[in-house]
């Protein structure tokens, strides 16, 4: 007859005390999307500046803070100048020629916008902190506050 087998090495199949409890780190520390990118982002319109503002961990980052009140106060300005030239163009669309001229200003500041807006993008990417002239002092304050 052989000997019985040895079980001395074989776990219990059931146990007494309940198994460790391990807790998984809070998704606010690893957003997936790294402070430069996310600064950039902001730029992309009005709405993920606001989101990245409200949203941890991205409104404890002061570059992306930085960036999403620049953006802010960029799409405010533009929104801003391009209502003037409208509402210019309205007041003045009975002189001839005028609504040319306000069309070939609107551009020209639509053109200009877009290539800041290109250039803080690139700006941001790279993680700098690049301030425009009197937008930047604003969005500084309101990043450091």
């Amino acid at each position: 007859m052989p000997p019985p087998p040895d079980y001395t090495n074989v776990p219990p199949a059931y146990s007494t005390v309940p198994p460790a409890y391990v807790a998984a780190p809070p998704a606010a520390t690893n957003p997936g999307l790294s402070e430069n990118a996310a600064a950039a982002i902001a730029y992309l319109t009005i709405i993920p500046a606001i989101i990245f503002l409200v949203l941890e961990p991205f409104n404890k980052m002061p570059l992306v803070r930085f960036h999403s009140w620049q953006s802010i106060g960029l799409c405010v300005a533009a929104f801003v100048l391009q209502l003037l030239i409208s509402f210019g163009e309205i007041l003045l669309h009975f002189i001839p020629g005028i609504v040319l001229l306000f069309s070939l200003v609107h551009l020209v500041i639509a053109l200009g916008l877009f290539l800041i807006w290109l250039f803080l993008i690139i700006k941001a990417s790279k993680g700098e902190w690049y301030k425009l002239p009197i937008i930047g002092d604003f969005a500084e304050k309101q990043a450091r506050g």
